[in-house]
């Protein structure tokens, strides 16, 4: 998939509720996978950890960056990266997955402040 065809397909699914990510086991090697509130800009899909590095999905990408994110039944590789503070795509991601949620009449502003960002670049990008 290139970079546009990950883009244009993030748009077909940006109002689905949840992703799924697909991480590698830092120990076992096996696939993880958990539910988890996204947002997406370009090819590339956010996410907020609200066990910031004690979360086992992030310890276990850090370890390995190859994921994989399903949405609406389409599963696409791609390369987890976290955030850090100092980069100017960390208000982005906050902003972006915040907004998709609080919508629902929820005060999500502490986790969207304390969360860990979490970019995945799909493959293609």
């Amino acid at each position: 998939m290139t970079g546009d065809a990950a883009a244009a397909w993030l748009r077909t699914v940006r109002d689905e509720p949840f992703a799924y990510l697909t991480t590698l086991g830092r120990v076992t090697g096996d696939p993880h996978e958990i539910e988890i509130w996204f947002a997406a800009a370009d090819a590339t899909v956010y996410f907020l950890a609200g066990g910031r590095d004690a979360a086992d999905w992030v310890r276990n990408l850090r370890r390995d960056p190859r994921v994989t994110v399903r949405i609406d039944g389409r599963t696409v590789a791609g390369t987890a990266r976290v955030i850090g503070a100092d980069d100017p795509e960390d208000t982005m991601a906050r902003d972006l997955v915040w907004r998709r949620y609080t919508s629902e009449g929820r005060d999500l502003v502490t986790w969207r402040d304390t969360a860990l960002p979490v970019a995945v670049d799909l493959d293609g990008r």
